[in-house]
């Protein structure tokens, strides 16, 4: 009988995962098995730090803007801070308040102002 030469789907499927963690340490990158657990294990880490990075920005965001409005008593608290703003509908999302708290704090200034008055 002749020889038969395996098919090239599951050696095609087995570089794929290899490509993706190429750059892992030891046998993470190398034994087959490991690879795949690997795979899976840094797919679930990725897609639960995505959410996990938009809370921890805007909790910075949030304890950006309350240090200077505490600091420079813009007002008592970022809670009034937000609360008026979106009384007087100025409505600016955090991460660009927090953007001018850090670089421009006379342009915050101007816009508790606004609200104050």
């Amino acid at each position: 009988m002749t020889r038969v030469r395996r098919g090239y789907i599951a050696r095609r499927r087995r570089t794929k995962i290899r490509l993706f963690t190429s750059t892992f340490i030891g046998v993470h990158s190398r034994l087959t098995r490991t690879t795949i657990q690997q795979k899976m294990r840094a797919l679930v880490s990725s897609h639960r730090d995505r959410g996990r990075q938009k809370r921890d920005f805007r909790r910075l965001w949030i304890t950006r803007i309350n240090a200077v409005t505490r600091e420079n008593k813009v007002f008592y608290s970022y809670n009034g801070f937000m609360h008026n703003l979106y009384k007087k509908q100025l409505i600016l999302n955090r991460k660009i308040l927090a953007q001018i708290a850090i670089s421009n704090k006379n342009c915050l200034y101007m816009i508790s102002n606004k609200i104050i008055k």
